[in-house]
């Protein structure tokens, strides 16, 4: 006997379609007598275990059984009624069936476990997870913003030498917000681009997390003259 347990098998046609395979039998040539005495066997291995038997598989096994028997049994000669559903027949077809619906139901359940690696989301404005507005006179949202700042370290990117060493500066958004205010207090407009003279990733975003910072309590506007433009800082008296 296989290692399989009763509690491996979707019901009695999982556990016959499972032996038929096993003993390399084709559906519509079942040897009842054979598949019957290893169903048998199968069952009463499963009950010397002490293992619970669903009544379907008992009931399967009565069926079994009776068509086993009939088998055994001499044909008569005549008979006084025929009957309308030959048993084993009926078997064969609802194996068959079964069968369908076992090799349909595989498929979507690899179907649902490629799927399960995909996530999706509705789409969404992303501009719920901005600042609804940048308090600024020339009318530059935050896109315009982050837009500038891409295109500033796609140039820098391109024009930087191969062997390249910048020393890097570590700083608080406060120190960085000081120093910009450093640099407004003697000129009133300052170009976006000139507050970047390091490139290190961490000077790169606290400087930009300053300027927000600055826009975000009024001390300084952003201003674009038009679209696609310099974008520059002027601070706020």
């Amino acid at each position: 006997m296989d290692n399989l347990l009763i509690g491996d098998f979707e019901g009695p046609l999982d556990l016959l379609l499972h032996l038929i395979k096993k003993s390399k039998m084709e559906i519509f040539d079942i040897e009842i007598s054979k598949i019957t005495e290893e169903y048998i066997n199968y069952i009463n291995s499963m009950a010397e275990l002490n293992l619970d038997i669903a009544s379907e598989y008992l009931v399967m096994a009565s069926e079994l059984i009776e068509m086993k028997s009939k088998k055994l049994l001499p044909v008569k000669e005549e008979k006084e009624e025929e009957e309308d559903i030959n048993p084993e027949e009926e078997l064969k077809r609802r194996l068959i069936e079964y069968k369908k619906y076992k090799e349909s139901t595989e498929v979507f359940r690899n179907l649902e476990e490629k799927r399960s690696n995909y996530f999706t989301k509705s789409p969404e404005n992303i501009k719920n997870y901005s600042l609804e507005k940048l308090e600024n006179d020339g009318n530059v949202s935050l896109f315009d913003l982050l837009d500038a700042f891409q295109k500033l370290l796609e140039r820098r990117e391109a024009s930087k030498p191969r062997n390249t060493k910048i020393a890097r500066k570590e700083m608080s958004v406060k120190e960085r917000v000081i120093k910009i205010r450093d640099i407004l207090k003697t000129r009133k407009t300052v170009n976006f681009v000139e507050l970047f003279d390091d490139f290190s990733k961490p000077y790169v975003v606290v400087t930009f997390l300053s300027v927000l910072e600055m826009v975000k309590g009024r001390e300084i506007n952003i201003k674009q003259d038009s679209n696609f433009s310099e974008i520059y800082l002027e601070r706020v008296d």
